[in-house]
């Protein structure tokens, strides 16, 4: 079992930027994906950012491409999203997972961490 600890939310306005960051411990796979998702209040959790433990290859949503950056440090067994101009629709409750999996248009988590909330004022 994976346990993840997110950190690093907090309250900006429009155009600033925040770095999240997720710590894993117990039984992670170096061939686990690690994803980043977010849920706004009122919808769906929705998918943000996505890379591999091994290799580093990385997915993005539209909405962030361009904007957000997913990392890992390996050492630390920590994965970043680095978010730079933020806008007010990125405001949600933001959760990282282990063992990401994509089925067609939609991603999966495994094992999931309790979030961090990122509030964007205008």
């Amino acid at each position: 079992q994976v346990q993840l600890v997110e950190s690093g939310g907090g309250l900006v306005q429009a155009g600033d930027s925040l770095r999240l960051s997720c710590t894993a411990s117990g039984s992670i796979s170096t061939s686990y994906i690690m994803g980043w998702f977010r849920q706004a209040p009122g919808k769906e959790r929705e998918f943000v950012a996505a890379i591999a433990w091994s290799g580093g290859n990385t997915r993005y949503a539209d909405s962030v491409r361009g904007r957000f950056t997913i990392s890992r440090d390996n050492a630390k067994n920590t994965v970043y999203l680095q978010m730079n101009s933020l806008k007010v629709e990125d405001t949600g409750i933001y959760v990282c997972a282990s063992d990401a999996r994509q089925s067609g248009d939609t991603w999966y988590g495994g094992s999931w961490g309790q979030g961090t909330q990122v509030t964007v004022s205008s």
